[in-house]
């Protein structure tokens, strides 16, 4: 069963809003990802593991759709780098607010944003909020790679959760975009490795710093890690984790 919003008619999305069918906005960024990577990466990703995850609710007689992915969002701490789209809060809510709205207005019920990269977090935690109210609407939002972080564990070498341009993530290409990723570059492809889990943009005492404080290279991590076997094994715990959630009924009951 097609399940992605642009690849179905318009007839067709209107029986999935009557079937009650939940909508999954991917929202991502386009943005340097170290010597090796496309810049297209969290928007790839973010996608694929909508899509996976959206696969396992079908076979379990779920409806849901996979709308288009936003791909841009709030990065303005990889601009120094180059490569880089970012938008301001204001506009990066005002385009989220209508998009929601959008759906809404198609007859679906409730919108769940599939978030991809880590500056989008903080920002998200309150736009949701705001639209649930404005827009009078079960509204939620997500990061892939944090309900699979106990499975990432056991998959990843030396890393914890997803950092920047890594081994999770260059993996993760190496299986869906192996064209996007240049392997005669992965010995540049190498930037600090945290020892806790979670992104290294909201930590429990946070202040706002440019990429460029925190590695040379543009990677948190270690890319030489990477592998294919281990992108699959990535993205379908994310896709599972989350599938399962949903599939429970959160974070809606």
């Amino acid at each position: 069963m097609e399940i992605e919003w642009g690849r179905l008619s318009a007839e067709a999305l209107r029986r999935q809003a009557e079937l009650g069918a939940l909508v999954i906005l991917p929202v991502a960024s386009t943005e340097q990802h170290g010597p090796h990577l496309a810049t297209f990466v969290d928007t790839i990703l973010s996608g694929e593991v909508a899509k996976r995850a959206a696969r396992l609710m079908i076979a379990q007689n779920q409806p849901v759709v996979v709308a288009p992915t936003v791909w841009c969002g709030l990065a303005e701490h990889h601009m120094p780098f180059g490569g880089t789209f970012t938008l301001s809060f204001a506009t990066y809510r005002a385009l989220l607010r209508d998009l929601c709205s959008s759906i809404l207005r198609d007859g679906f019920r409730r919108v769940l944003m599939l978030n991809g990269h880590g500056g989008n977090i903080a920002g998200l935690n309150v736009i949701v909020g705001e639209l649930t109210q404005e827009l009078n609407a079960p509204i939620a939002a997500t990061t892939y790679w944090t309900h699979a972080e106990d499975a990432y564990k056991d998959i990843l070498e030396d890393q914890l959760s997803v950092h920047h341009a890594c081994e999770a993530e260059t993996s993760a290409m190496m299986a869906v975009a192996p064209e996007l990723v240049d392997v005669s570059r992965l010995p540049q492809a190498v930037g600090p490795v945290p020892t806790k889990p979670g992104s290294v943009l909201n930590q429990p005492l946070n202040r706002w710093r440019s990429f460029q404080e925190i590695t040379a290279s543009g990677v948190v991590g270690d890319a030489r890690k990477a592998s294919k076997e281990k992108g699959e094994r990535l993205l379908d715990a994310a896709a599972r984790a989350l599938a399962e959630r949903l599939l429970a009924g959160e974070p809606w009951t």
